[in-house]
C-alpha cells in the first residue's frame, strides 16, 4: 500500500484539482469577461446608431444587478455589468427591431455541484487521504521508516552466504592470523569434528591491533569463507540517548542470530560499548554499562547461544572491561600487528592489481623502505601514486610517482608556490642539514632518504626524512638516545651558524622531551630512578573515580624525574653539538646545496661525505669517539 501511495501521489492531487475546476466551470464561474471600456452609455449610443443586433440580460441573485450581453451588427459580442437591469428594458423600449431580439434570462442560482457535490466530495476525499497517510505511517513503522517505533531493534546488517566478495586470498601479510581464523571457519563447517571429542567451539574472537592493520578486512574474509550468515555492526550502533535501547538491541541481535545459527556476529570498534564499568560519569545506571551487561549475559550467561560466534575488533583493548575478555566470552585474542617486510611486499602486490606499473617500479624495494607502514598506509601510498600518474596523463605508474606519494603520505604535500625570504630559507637549510648529518653519522637512526627546504602542508618549513632499512622488534636505550640527539640537531645548527635561535625547533624540543621522559618514567633507563614505572595514566576516565587525576609519586620523585630528563637532554645536546662542529664543512656544503636545489636525495647527500666516510669500520670508529660505550649498548 505504501508503494502505491508514493507512486500515485501526483495523480491523486491532480484529480482533486480537476474536480474543483470542473465544479467552478459548471457553476458558471468562468464566463467571457466584460469589456471594461464598454458601459451603459456606450450601449445607449449604439442603440441610437442602429448598430445593436441583439441584447441578452443575465440577472444576478442580488437584484437588480446583472450582466448584459450585446451582439453588434459586426458580429462582435460585448458583455458589461449594470447596477439595474431594468434600465436596459427602458432603453430598448421603442426600438421594434431590437425588442424582437431582446431576451431576459431567469435569475441564475448556484450550481448543485457547488452547493452539494463539491463540499461532500472534498470531505470524503480529505478523510480518504487522512486514512491513507496513517496507514502509510503504520506500514513504515514495520519497514524501518518510523524510527520511534524501532529504537529497540538491532541494526545489524545481514550478509548471506555467497554475497560477500572478500576471501582469505584477498588478505595479504597476515599468515598466522588467517590460520587462526581458518579454524573458526572449520568449526562452523564441521562442528561434529570437534564436538565429537569433547571440544567446545569458541564463543568469541577478539581482533586486536593498531588502526589500519586489517582487522575489519579479516572479518570480511571470514564472512566470505564461512558460508554462514554474517551479521555486522559497530559498537556505536548500540548507544542511544534513551535508556535501555542498547540492551534491547543486544537482545534483538542475539535473538535474530539464534534463528540463523550457525552464524557469525561481528562488532567493529567494540570499545565504544565495552569499556570498563564504573569509570567516568553515570555510575552503574549508565546506558553504556547496561548495554555491556546485557552483552555479557548473552555471550555467556544462563541462556544458550550454540552455533553463534561473536567476532569483535578494537585498537584499545586496554580499556575493555575484564569480564568480556575472560574465556567463555572472548576465548581467543588474535593480535593483528604491523606487517613485516615480507608482509608489506604481499600487500603491495594485492594493491598493485589493476594498476599498470612501469619497469622501474620495484615492489620489493618499496616494501623495504616502508618500515612501520600498515596495510591501509600501503593502500593509500599506491592509490596516491596512481592519482599522480593519472593527473600527469600517463598510462603507467613510475617510481617517481611512488616517491612523491611517499613524501605526501609521510609528511604532507610540498607547497612549492609558497614565497619565503632568503633569510628564512637559509635558516631552514642549516636546520635541516643539522638533522641530516646526525641521521647519517649515528648508526641506529639513518640513513637519510630525503632532505628538503620546501614548506609542506603540515606547516613545516622543511623536512629531513630518514629511511630505516630493517624492521626492529625492540627499541634500545642507545636508539632512543640517538633519537633525542637527532631531534636537537636543527636547533644546534641554527645556534652555531647564526649565533641566534628561532621558534622552528619547538616541535623537535617537544619530541626530544617526550622521548627522554619515557626513558626515565616508562622504560627504566635511568639509574637514579630505577626500574619503576612512573608514567602518567593515558586516560582519566578509565580510573575508578572522576577525581583520580593526581600523580602516583611524591614531590621528591617528581624532582628526580625532572633532573634525569634534563640530564638526558643536556647530554644529547653536548654530543650533537660536538658532532656538528666536527662536520662543519659538510654542514655548510649541505646547506648551500639545499639553497641551490631545495631538495636533495640520499645519493646527493651522501656524496658530501665522500666515499671513505661510508665505510662501516670508519663509521663505527667515529661513533665510538662521539658516544660513550654505554649509550650504544642495548
Amino acid at each position: 500500500m505504501k508503494k502505491q501511495i508514493r507512486t500515485g501521489g501526483i495523480g491523486f492531487y491532480v484529480l482533486i484539482l480537476a474536480i474543483i475546476f470542473m465544479a467552478v466551470y459548471v457553476s458558471g464561474a468562468f464566463r467571457q469577461g466584460s469589456d471594461n471600456s464598454y458601459n451603459i452609455y456606450q450601449f445607449e449610443k449604439d442603440l441610437g446608431n442602429g448598430t445593436v443586433q441583439s441584447v441578452e440580460v443575465f440577472p444576478n441573485e442580488e437584484v437588480p444587478t446583472g450582466e448584459v450581453k450585446v451582439v453588434l451588427n459586426s458580429k462582435k459580442t460585448i458583455s458589461f455589468y449594470v447596477s439595474d437591469v431594468n434600465k436596459i428594458g427602458d432603453l430598448i423600449d421603442g426600438y421594434k427591431d431590437i425588442e424582437k431580439n431582446y431576451v431576459v434570462n431567469d435569475i441564475q442560482k448556484p450550481s448543485w455541484v457547488i452547493t452539494t457535490l463539491l463540499p461532500y466530495g472534498l470531505a470524503i476525499i480529505g478523510i480518504f487521504f487522512l486514512f491513507s497517510f496513517l496507514s502509510a505511517q503504520s506500514a513504515g513503522a514495520s519497514g524501518g521508516n518510523a524510527k520511534m517505533m524501532n529504537f529497540g531493534k538491532s541494526r545489524a546488517q545481514r550478509i548471506d552466504p555467497g554475497e560477500h566478495a572478500k576471501k582469505f586470498k584477498d588478505v595479504a601479510g597476515l599468515k598466522e592470523e588467517k590460520e587462526e581464523l581458518e579454524e573458526i571457519v572449520d568449526f562452523l563447517a564441521n562442528p561434529a569434528k570437534y564436538t565429537g571429542i569433547g571440544a567446545r567451539i569458541p564463543k568469541g574472537i577478539l581482533l586486536v591491533g593498531p588502526p589500519g592493520t586489517g582487522k575489519t578486512l579479516l572479518a570480511k574474509a571470514v564472512a566470505g569463507e564461512a558460508g554462514v550468515p554474517f551479521f555486522s555492526l559497530s559498537g556505536s550502533d548500540f548507544v542511544e540517548m534513551f535508556v535501555g535501547v542498547g540492551a534491547s538491541r543486544v537482545r534483538d541481535m542475539f535473538a535474530e542470530a539464534k534463528k540463523n545459527a550457525p552464524c557469525i556476529v561481528f562488532i567493529d570498534e567494540i570499545d565504544a560499548v565495552a569499556r570498563k564499568r564504573g569509570s567516568g560519569l553515570g555510575g552503574g545506571h549508565d546506558e553504556r554499562e547496561q548495554t555491556l551487561n546485557q552483552m555479557l549475559v548473552e555471550m555467556d550467561g544462563f541462556g544458550v547461544n550454540e552455533g553463534i560466534i561473536v567476532m569483535a575488533a578494537t585498537n584499545r583493548v586496554d580499556i575493555l572491561d575484564p569480564a568480556i575478555l575472560r574465556p567463555g566470552r572472548f576465548d581467543r585474542r588474535v593480535t593483528v600487528g604491523r606487517p613485516d617486510v615480507r608482509g608489506r611486499e604481499e600487500i603491495l602486490q594485492v594493491h598493485a592489481k589493476g594498476k599498470p606499473l612501469g619497469d622501474d617500479v620495484d615492489l620489493k624495494k618499496i616494501a623495504q623502505t616502508t618500515v612501520g607502514f600498515t596495510g591501509a598506509d600501503l593502500e593509500n601510498l599506491m592509490n596516491e601514486a596512481a592519482i599522480a600518474c593519472a593527473k600527469d596523463g600517463r598510462k603507467f605508474i613510475e617510481q617517481e610517482d611512488i616517491s612523491k606519494s611517499f613524501i605526501k603520505v609521510g609528511i604532507g604535500k610540498e607547497k612549492k608556490s609558497k614565497i619565503i625570504s632568503e633569510k628564512d630559507k637559509k635558516i631552514t637549510a642549516y636546520h635541516e642539514a643539522g638533522h641530516a648529518i646526525l641521521f647519517h653519522v649515528l648508526p641506529d637512526v639513518g640513513p637519510v632518504h630525503m632532505v628538503s627546504v620546501i614548506p609542506t602542508g603540515g606547516g613545516a618549513a622543511g623536512y629531513t626524512m630518514p629511511l630505516p632499512d630493517r624492521d626492529e622488534m625492540f627499541i634500545t636505550k642507545g636508539k632512543m638516545m640517538q633519537d633525542v640527539i637527532v631531534s636537537l640537531g636543527g636547533r644546534i645548527a641554527e645556534s652555531l651558524i647564526f649565533d641566534d635561535v628561532t621558534t622552528g625547533a619547538s616541535q623537535d624540543i617537544k619530541q626530544a622531551t617526550a622521548t627522554a621522559k619515557d626513558m626515565v618514567t616508562k622504560y627504566g633507563f635511568s639509574d637514579d630512578i630505577g626500574m619503576i614505572n612512573y608514567a602518567d595514566e593515558d586516560e582519566v576516565f578509565i580510573g575508578r573515580d572522576f577525581g583520580h587525576t593526581s600523580r602516583g609519586y611524591s614531590e621528591d620523585v617528581a624532582k628526580t624525574i625532572d633532573h634525569e630528563v634534563k640530564k638526558i637532554i643536556d647530554e644529547a645536546y653536548t654530543k650533537a653539538k660536538q658532532i656538528l662542529e666536527d662536520h662543519m664543512d659538510i654542514l655548510h656544503s649541505c646547506a648551500a646545496l639545499l639553497m641551490e636545489k631545495e631538495r636533495i636525495d640520499r645519493k646527493e647527500f651522501e656524496a658530501l661525505f665522500g666515499e671513505d666516510t661510508q665505510e662501516p669500520a670508519e663509521g663505527e670508529a667515529l661513533i665510538e669517539e662521539k658516544l660513550s660505550e654505554e649509550d650504544v649498548q642495548e
